[in-house]
Order: C-alpha cells, then structure tokens, then sequence
C-alpha cells in the first residue's frame, strides 16, 4: 500500500513539474508569432490586445506556481494567433 502511495505521489509531482516546464515553451512560441510581421498584419486589433493580455496573464500565473491556468491561458493566445 505505501508503495502504490509512493508511486502515486512522485508521478503527481511529475506531472506538475512537466508542466512547469511547458509554459516558458508555449511563451516562446508566441513570441515568436508575434515577432512575425505578416502574421500580426493579419489580427485586429481587439485580437492583438487580447493575445497580449493573454501571454502576460500566462507569465504571471507560471510564476505563480499555477500551471494549469498558465497552460489554458498560453494555449487561449496560441489559439487566436493561429498557431494550432
């Protein structure tokens, strides 16, 4: 039983921490996208806004420590720049 317990714990601490490392990734991405000037051409200005609100309010959860909100919010920006 404490075995299992064990098991269980560390592939809960590895998962979170895989996440922690996947938010600076989907960062870096849409910087990337944003620094593409064709791509950018193409959004409104409410989605350009709303891109930049969703990256900075990504970081700040990432440091947070809360990196399922980073992820859901980094993806949300990904989503309206195009890129999945």
């Amino acid at each position: 039983m404490i075995k299992k317990s064990l098991i269980a714990l560390a592939a809960l601490l590895f998962s979170a921490s895989a996440w922690a490392y996947t938010c600076p990734a989907l960062m870096g991405e849409i910087d990337e996208a944003l620094q593409d000037e064709a791509r950018v051409a193409e959004l409104d200005e409410a989605t350009l806004e709303a891109v930049h609100d969703l990256r900075a309010r990504g970081e700040e959860a990432h440091v947070a420590g809360d990196h399922d909100e980073s992820v859901a919010l980094l993806e949300e920006a990904k989503e309206r720049l195009g890129l999945i």
